[in-house]
Order: structure tokens, then sequence, then C-alpha cells
């Protein structure tokens, strides 16, 4: 597995932005993946994630409604469809894999993570 998410930007509040993430491994169908982000200051945290086949996909409260979190194993990429951008939204965000049997709600469970993409939504 190895990640590289691209896509961030500079954005106006109330904007959208539709980030990717790109495995350049062979084994990307294989695997869950999960969106975290880290604010400037603050501790990473979770943002989305999304089963293998696509069908199952979970959000943090704070983008529930305003993100998407989609996949195309065709292409081996991941997508995250920011709509809504709020300025609290600012952050680096990480795409990464899912590693063992853990929760998919939980940073944890995904391991190795990606160079980030750097969004900045501006109020």
């Amino acid at each position: 597995v190895q990640l590289q998410a691209s896509g961030g930007g500079l954005v106006q509040a109330g904007g959208s932005l539709r980030l990717s993430c790109v495995d350049s491994g062979r084994t990307f169908s294989d695997n869950g993946m999960a969106w975290s982000r880290q604010a400037p200051g603050k501790e990473r945290e979770f943002v989305a994630s999304i089963g293998r086949s696509g069908r199952d996909r979970y959000y943090a409260d704070s983008v529930k409604g305003r993100f998407t979190v989609s996949r195309d194993n065709a292409k081996n990429t991941m997508y995250l469809q920011m709509n809504a951008l709020k300025s609290e939204d600012t952050a680096v965000y990480y795409c990464g894999a899912k590693n063992g049997h853990g929760s998919y709600l939980s940073l944890d469970s995904f391991n190795p993570w990606g160079q980030g993409t750097l969004v900045t939504v501006s109020s």
C-alpha cells in the first residue's frame, strides 16, 4: 500500500472541493479506507471511512451531511467530496488503509497513512 492524497487548496466558506487518494500498490480493493485530518495545533481526527466494496460508509458527526466518501476500485482511488465547507474544516487531510479487524470509526484501525493534502477554507 502506497497512498498519496491530492486535491487540496484554498476555497471560500460554503464552497466545495474533492480530494483524491491513489493507492499505487496492488491491494487497494482488499482494504477498507479512511480519511482523517489534522488542524493546526490540534490532534488528528477521524473524518470518514469506507468498506472494501464501497457499500459501507462512516462519517464523523462534524462532517455528516456535507462530506461524501467514495471509491473506484478499478482506479485504485478513494475520494472525499466536501461541500458546504466551513473555516473549521481547514486542516491537512490524510488517507489511510485499514489494517486488521478494528472499528471503521477508529484511527487506530488504519495504517499506513499517506502524505496529506492541505485544505484551507477562508471565511
